[in-house]
């Protein structure tokens, strides 16, 4: 590798670490209030799964309250300022979506878990961990904050030591629609996998759409196939909601941590697999009430 690219990859995550501490500095130096509140997730519209993970979309108290959690560490000064005042006067709503585990947002979750520390109020509804590291997919017992310091945890992790609150994106009323099944295997892409021409280009006699189309277009591909074939997150979850089969392909250990579990391929085997994929009956109506139960709990805790 050339001396410029090393230089090109080196400086950037340099300067990214100083914006981070920045603004971890700005907000630890500024008096902690719990005036309002602000929902705190990946706010990507151009990532559907990561979009409407966020509390903000579904509950009347929280609407227009979304905070994205990338804003953290961007160029503009202005909007870091801007992200460090809205974390300080607010108590604040994390998730949901993956954070935990995942160095992009370590120096985000350490800060809150430092001004919990402090009296910030601070809930966690519907994330769950994302470690990368294969060798760790199966065996994550902790996640990378103590979340104890918290005043709620309701994580989408199902065999994590707290109370299990799967993706509020359930609540969505498209979920509302029937659907009959057209076709036997549908594949959603996430961001990355779409990107491979090669990939694509392999699965071609499979109907394929990605997370970076619409949600509109990634639960109709839902709809009318019998099994859902993914490396998306939410792709995985909404089969499950609508009770289709699902074959997950894994990127990182939170596909491996749903309640209902989904069999486990890659795109290279996943055709071995299609007769062993199994659906469940019920799970949208579960989990709309366990998101209902908790919505009542933040409510409570935060005087909203």
């Amino acid at each position: 590798m050339s001396i410029k690219k090393v230089l090109g990859s080196v400086f950037p995550v340099i300067d990214s670490d100083r914006r981070k501490q920045y603004v971890t500095d700005k907000v630890l130096a500024t008096p902690q209030k719990n005036d309002g509140v602000r929902n705190v997730h990946v706010v990507n519209p151009n990532n559907v799964g990561d979009y409407y993970c966020g509390p903000h979309h579904y509950f009347s108290e929280l609407k227009g309250k979304e905070l994205n959690i990338s804003d953290y560490r961007v160029t503009s000064k202005v909007t870091r300022d801007q992200w460090a005042a809205e974390v300080s006067n607010n108590a604040l709503i994390i998730g949901g979506g993956g954070l935990f585990n995942l160095r992009h947002f370590a120096k985000q979750l350490e800060l809150f878990e430092a001004l919990a520390e402090k009296g910030k109020k601070i809930v966690v509804w519907g994330a769950g961990h994302n470690e990368t590291d294969r060798s760790q997919w199966q065996s994550v017992s902790s996640y990378n904050v103590d979340v104890s310091k918290f005043g709620l945890v309701g994580t989408r992790d199902y065999s994590m030591n707290n109370e299990y609150v799967p993706c509020v994106s359930c609540m969505h009323e498209i979920f509302d629609k029937s659907f009959t099944a057209e076709q036997e295997v549908g594949i959603i892409f996430n961001h990355n996998s779409i990107k491979n021409q090669e990939l694509v280009k392999k699965l071609s006699k499979y109907p394929v759409t990605s997370n970076t189309s619409s949600l509109d277009e990634m639960v109709e591909m839902i709809g009318k196939s019998e099994t859902i074939v993914s490396n998306s997150y939410h792709a995985i979850f909404w089969a499950i909601l609508l009770g289709r089969k699902t074959i997950a392909i894994p990127t990182t250990s939170k596909f491996f941590d749903f309640k209902y579990q989904p069999i486990v391929a890659t795109f290279e085997t996943f055709e071995e697999k299609l007769s062993e994929a199994i659906a469940f009956d019920g799970v949208l109506e579960e989990s709309r009430m366990l998101n209902r139960d908790y919505h009542e709990k933040v409510v409570n805790y935060l005087n909203l």
